[in-house]
């Protein structure tokens, strides 16, 4: 009899039978308030009425229109509608399933546009777990280990993590900045430096945001040496952070943009964006796909884009996520443990440590796993496992948020 891998590691011993909006429910019917939106991918709530309408519609139409064979209409007006919400200039959009797909193709793309082949990375990133994207990913050594070589060309310059390092945001920036120039004066030629990529909210890194300087310090650099800027918005992106993109809030347009999760509220759908120009010189044959721009997930994500719009779940989101951050820090501020209370919007997250600064993988591990007895779902992230985050659906109404803050302070006091 097949079993599922046991390699994998749920985070909840929650077997969900079926979810509406920010709540889950298992067999017994026990409800649960979903603050992990199946990592930041159900950004309208678990089966919201218009996606369920749009994609029902859809299955009885064309389920599977290769987008290399053939055209179907969805992906057309997904192509058209994402127009609205691009960045100004990335008009041109290529189809994948999931986010480390995006981010394969955005390597392969700014390797042919650019001819060279060495990519910066920031310490703490994570773009995936295939062979290319792992290259590129720091947020901890599981994502990466016993697998090598991995894909060449990669050179890891440091994020502007200022709790980490003890300092301000300013003084932060300021060295993460001259770390990357001394990497291109000394290990990573500027000659030879097609892209850097970044996420504008460190993801599995621990949930830093990207300061404005830091991002707007990037596209300086790239303009100067004829590089590409890279921004991975698959967490960030479809109004998450209280912005439509995350890197929005830095003021600053980015050459390649890939999006994926929130995208389609839970179907498998991603893409990058570029501007036409660039996006030609892409080499022939470097693009395609057996599953990407699938039909159904192409009506799932219109009908999400119409909901995040008609909703104003990107307001929602900015409001909901300074309701919960308030929260958090009131909670940290009688917890010891909790040192730091950071994000961006609807994605915020505490640090645990131990009284003398180091991490605390034990006592966050702990907090989540009393949360999610009381009814609370929530994820650990970082790379020492030390860093609970809360990614509620952009539907979260405040006063959702205040249960959730309730129940959460209840757990880090289990937790001791």
């Amino acid at each position: 009899m097949a079993q599922l891998s046991p390699v994998l590691r749920q985070a909840t011993p929650v077997l969900a039978e079926r979810g509406e909006g920010v709540h889950l429910y298992d067999a017994d019917g026990r409800r649960y308030l979903d603050f992990t939106a199946g990592i930041g991918v159900t950004s309208t709530g678990h089966c919201h009425p218009r996606v369920v309408a749009a994609a029902r519609e859809q299955v009885g139409t064309l389920i599977h229109g290769q987008y290399t064979t053939v055209l179907h209409p969805g992906l057309l007006r997904l192509t058209e509608r994402l127009g609205d919400v691009l960045p100004s200039g990335l008009d041109s959009v290529f189809y994948l399933n999931s986010g480390s797909e995006a981010v394969e193709a955005a390597v392969r793309l700014a390797r042919h546009a650019t001819g060279r082949q060495n990519l910066v990375a920031f310490q703490g990133s994570f773009h995936g777990r295939t062979m290319g994207a792992a290259a590129l990913t720091t947020a901890g050594t599981k994502f990466r280990a016993g697998i090598g070589p991995l894909m060449p060309g990669v050179a890891v310059a440091p994020f502007p993590q200022a709790y980490r390092y003890g300092w301000d945001e300013d003084e932060a920036v300021r060295f993460a900045l001259r770390e990357l120039d001394h990497l291109l004066a000394t290990a990573c030629a500027p000659a030879d430096t097609a892209a850097f990529i970044v996420e504008p909210v460190l993801g599995e890194g621990g949930y830093i945001p990207a300061p404005p300087a830091f991002l707007a310090g990037l596209r300086e650099r790239a303009d100067r040496h004829g590089a590409l800027l890279i921004v991975d918005e698959v967490q960030t992106g479809i109004g998450r952070t209280g912005r439509f993109w995350g890197h929005d809030h830095a003021d600053i347009r980015p050459d390649v943009l890939i999006t994926a999760k929130g995208l389609a509220s839970g179907f498998p759908l991603s893409a990058i964006a570029a501007p036409a120009a660039l996006m030609e010189r892409a080499w022939p044959g470097s693009q395609g796909g057996t599953y990407g721009g699938n039909a159904v997930a192409c009506a799932a994500a219109l009908a999400t884009l119409d909901v995040v719009r008609d909703e104003d779940l990107v307001g929602n989101a900015a409001v909901q996520g300074a309701r919960l951050r308030a929260g958090l820090r009131a909670i940290a501020a009688d917890h010891p443990a909790i040192g730091d209370v950071r994000g961006l919007g609807l994605m915020q997250a505490c640090e645990f440590t131990t009284p003398s600064g180091e991490p605390d993988a034990a006592t966050a591990a702990r907090a989540q796993a009393a949360a999610a007895e009381r009814g609370l779902l929530l994820l650990t992230c970082g790379g020492y496992g030390n860093v609970v985050r809360m990614i509620p659906p952009l539907v979260v109404t405040g006063e959702q948020v205040d249960e959730g803050l309730a129940l959460f302070a209840k757990a880090v006091a289990d937790a001791g």
